[in-house]
């Protein structure tokens, strides 16, 4: 990940607006056609380690695909995009949760809340047993939504996050997880849900650190390394985003994932050979479904509307 100036660029930084001129490439395009399927832009997929052009603000720290495929290419994507997670799924809503516990406790009420990204619906499912009134999901994926339970499904919407689907200051909690990397402008996105909270109201988001530990050791073999990925935050950058978008009080903090062995097998950048044979064997011994409890480098932030 050794950086160098770059000439001419497309796009500004998505954070902070400092022009792409002044950015560094942070790595360069890789990218092959022949290797792009419907599974290339689905949720907790096998990394692929292919990439957009990757360059990094020296102001505020992101990491963001400077010269970046059109809004409506991105959505095509996602409304085609595959789902083949849900295990997994139902694990991340259980750790998000936990996660945010404490924020939880410190909301004014718990009568509507949002969620952009929500595959399947499985962490509104968390939020509707813990005493929200009303919750809804905007989620991309058609296969997705296909998947989810009935029970869960009425509460699901097919499309793309739009501010002005949604009445002003509507909603006393917004979560977002791992989205934010996947979208063409992130502070758009931030700004309104700034909007559609109500005052107290709270923004909870979890993104990939690139800094962290984990993902500067594997570098490009990353699964952080990704075509999906238009923008990757540090703790910096995604602090940035929610103080430049209106909230206070914000924390960010790095947490622990926890999943399957067969899950955490499959993210690994070994040969797929010998990914097989792994998984083979953890299988014969009945611990492909054990789960462990791993620090990957993901950060959860919040933040307050102030009111």
């Amino acid at each position: 990940m050794m950086t160098q100036r770059i000439a001419v660029a497309s796009r500004d930084c998505p954070v902070c607006e400092t022009p792409s001129a002044s950015a560094q490439i942070f790595m360069e395009k890789n990218v092959d056609p022949r290797n792009l399927s419907a599974a290339s832009y689905a949720s907790r997929k096998e990394p692929e380690f292919m990439c957009h052009r990757l360059v990094r603000c020296e102001t505020c720290d992101l990491v963001y695909v400077d010269q970046p495929p059109s809004a409506s290419t991105l959505a095509t994507a996602y409304h085609d995009a595959s789902y083949d997670s849900e295990d997994e799924a139902a694990d991340a809503a259980e750790i998000y949760f936990q996660s945010m516990r404490s924020t939880l406790m410190r909301l004014r009420q718990r009568e509507d809340a949002l969620e952009i990204g929500a595959g399947s619906g499985a962490f509104l499912k968390q939020l509707a047993d813990s005493g929200f009134t009303r919750v809804t999901g905007i989620e991309p994926s058609v296969a997705a939504i296909s998947a989810a339970p009935a029970a869960v499904r009425p509460w699901l919407r097919q499309g793309i996050f739009i501010e002005a689907d949604y009445p002003p200051a509507s909603f006393d909690l917004i979560c977002c997880f791992m989205t934010l990397e996947h979208v063409p402008d992130p502070k758009i996105i931030a700004s309104a849900c700034c909007a559609l909270l109500r005052p107290g109201g709270v923004f909870v988001t979890v993104t990939h650190d690139y800094r962290s530990v984990v993902n500067r050791i594997l570098g490009r073999r990353s699964p952080i390394i990704d075509i999906e990925h238009m923008q990757l935050f540090s703790g910096r950058s995604i602090r940035e985003l929610f103080e430049r978008t209106g909230f206070s009080n914000v924390t960010v903090a790095p947490f622990a994932n926890r999943y399957a062995l067969k899950y955490w097998l499959r993210l690994t950048p070994l040969p797929r050979a010998l990914k097989q044979s792994v998984a083979a064997l953890l299988a014969a011994l009945g611990l492909d479904r054990k789960k462990l409890a791993v620090n990957v480098g993901n950060v959860i932030a919040t933040g307050i509307k102030p009111g």
